[in-house]
C-alpha cells in the first residue's frame, strides 16, 4: 500500500475565520474548506509504506533540531500569470520557515526521493480556479494584497495523507505531529 503524503503547518483556528472570510469575489473558483487550509512545507507524492516511515522519522528529527517560531501571513496572489489555477494567501520568506521548508526536503532526499521540482513558496491555498475571469483574479489580488494575518507561534508541523474525493475537496487526515523541541 501507498501514502500520497505532504508536510504542513496547521493555520490556527482565528486565522483560518479570517481566510474563509475572504472566499468571494472570484466566479469560477473552489474554495478551499476550514480543514484544507495549512501552508505545505514539502509534497511528497504517492510513496509505499516503508518509505512513508522513513519520512516519518526524518521529519521527528526535524523537529527536535527546530525551535518554535512566529509566522504571519502576508498579501494575496495567484499561480499560473495569464491562465491563472490558484488563489493564494503568501508568507513572508522568513529564516525559520525557509530553513524548516529545507529540513523537509533534505528529510525527502534521505529517504530515496527526487528533489522538489518548484522553488519554495510559502502560502496557503485559498481556491482552485476553473476558467475564471484574468481581471476578477487580478482584482482578488488587489483587494487582498495588504492582507495581514495576526502572527501566530509554530510550535508543531504535521505529516498529512492526502485521499482525492470525485465530487468533493481532497480530504486531509494528519498521520504524525512533530511538535518543535530545538
Amino acid at each position: 500500500m501507498s501514502l500520497r503524503l505532504f508536510a504542513a503547518i496547521a493555520v490556527p483556528d482565528d486565522v483560518a475565520e479570517r481566510l474563509l472570510a475572504l472566499q468571494k469575489g472570484v466566479p469560477g473558483a473552489k474554495w478551499r474548506p476550514r480543514e484544507n487550509l495549512h501552508l505545505t512545507l514539502r509534497f511528497f507524492g504517492e510513496v509505499p509504506e516503508p518509505v512513508a516511515a522513513e519520512i516519518d522519522a526524518e521529519l521527528n528529527e526535524v523537529a527536535n533540531a527546530t525551535a518554535a517560531f512566529e509566522l504571519q501571513l502576508k498579501g494575496a496572489g495567484s499561480f499560473g500569470k495569464e491562465d491563472p489555477h490558484t488563489l493564494w494567501i503568501g508568507a513572508p520568506d522568513s529564516g525559520p520557515l525557509k530553513k524548516l521548508a529545507a529540513d523537509c526536503e533534505r528529510s525527502a532526499r534521505r529517504a530515496g526521493l527526487k528533489p522538489q521540482a518548484r522553488k519554495f513558496a510559502p502560502h496557503v491555498t485559498l481556491a482552485y480556479l476553473n476558467n475564471a475571469e484574468l481581471a476578477r483574479v487580478h482584482g482578488f489580488e488587489s483587494r487582498l494584497g495588504l492582507f495581514e494575518s495576526r502572527p501566530f507561534a509554530v510550535e508543531s508541523f504535521g505529516l498529512y495523507s492526502s485521499w482525492t474525493r470525485k465530487s468533493a475537496p481532497s480530504l486531509y487526515r494528519l498521520e504524525a505531529d512533530y511538535p518543535l523541541r530545538g
